[in-house]
């Protein structure tokens, strides 16, 4: 195998595929990327088994076809600290050999036949969303998946697709996210996505792409890229019974200006105690320190005074993925869940008890 590529076009390729190797034990050929230039085209590929991605490029000047592996985090060391200009990577008696001008390394292979294959997505049905509506859902919930729950159904996201509606929710019991999407579907069906895989489609995906599933993979292919994942296999929660049926009073309320109250307040602690007056909310810090801070937003018409605190977290993740200038705040009591709602994305919040 050999062939000639551009830095830039390389190190990209394997500083995406980065986030899907073995990095715990190099002796693992999944701590190696699959190397194949075959038919003008060369194709990168990483996996831990449990998620993968598959990369391809025509950028590239293939000398003499071949397969080979690398480790995945020296080979990418390497091309990032070469010059952006054109990359000769040859493989010579099982060693694996980069070059450009001056600079020569060696990295050893794992025989290649050894890499694990890819599961196989062809035949499988396809999910009949637009992609890309799929995949913002995915990102404005994420940050409501739990990370290293025992109940490892909490540490992925549910794609919920039922003929009256779509939903994509998250929970890590201290907060619920749903996003509806605004579509119907002929089809039902109901998946759990892990975290790692719903944080990585992010970066990866960007035009529309098609979607596959089956029983325990979900698959997603474009031109130039093959990701697949495995799903948690899990009952989510039942999130119709946790979503209260009605709340008593609403609050429409102007997202810049209470993103900087709650900023100011956090800066002395994340706990946040926010109290509704007639004209006025007032947010006052929650520290057991010896610190202090208030701040006050006026030209708000409250229905009912109360006091209410909550983690800043939950609230700014919450505005930070709305794109609408007001949202608005659905009370009952101070003690109780409250919901955040701007458009199809809303967050039920448990509160912190004062």
């Amino acid at each position: 195998m050999k062939f000639t590529v551009n830095k830039v076009i390389l190190d990209n390729l394997l500083t995406a595929l980065q986030p899907f190797l073995e990095k715990k034990d190099n002796s693992q050929i999944t701590s190696h990327i699959l190397i194949k230039a075959e038919d003008g085209i060369l194709t990168l590929k990483s996996t831990d088994n449990e998620i993968g991605l598959s990369l391809n490029t025509k950028d590239t000047n293939i000398i003499e076809t071949g397969s080979s592996t690398a480790n995945g985090k020296k080979i990418a060391e390497i091309v990032r600290s070469l010059k952006d200009d054109e990359i000769i990577v040859e493989l010579v008696d099982s060693n694996l050999y980069l070059k450009q001008k001056s600079s020569k390394y060696k990295l050893p292979t794992f025989n290649f036949n050894e890499f694990p294959e890819f599961p196989t997505y062809e035949n499988l049905p396809k999910i009949g969303l637009r992609s890309q509506d799929l995949i913002l859902a995915f990102k404005k919930v994420s940050p409501a998946i739990d990370t290293n729950n025992p109940k490892f159904e909490l540490n992925g996201a549910l794609l919920d697709i039922k003929t009256g509606g779509v939903n994509i929710v998250a929970t890590d019991t201290k907060r619920l996210a749903i996003f509806q999407m605004n579509e119907k579907s002929s089809e039902e069906l109901s998946i759990i996505i892990p975290k790692k895989a719903i944080q990585e489609i992010q970066k990866i995906f960007y035009n529309e792409v098609d979607i596959f599933y089956a029983q325990t993979y979900l698959f997603i292919k474009s031109k130039e890229a093959l990701f697949f994942t495995k799903l948690i296999n899990g009952k989510f929660p039942d999130y119709h019974r946790i979503l209260p049926k009605e709340f008593k009073f609403h609050l429409s309320l102007q997202k810049d200006r209470f993103v900087e109250a709650i900023k100011q307040i956090s800066i002395i602690s994340p706990e946040i105690k926010m109290t509704f007056e007639s004209d006025k909310i007032t947010f006052e810090s929650l520290s057991e320190e010896n610190m202090e801070a208030k701040t006050e937003i006026d030209g708000v018409n409250s229905q009912e005074e109360f006091s209410i605190a909550f983690s800043s977290k939950y609230i700014l993740d919450f505005l930070s993925s709305i794109d609408s200038k007001e949202f608005t705040a659905n009370f009952n009591q101070s003690n109780m869940p409250f919901e955040l709602n701007s458009d199809n994305f809303k967050t039920l919040i448990m509160p912190i008890f004062i």
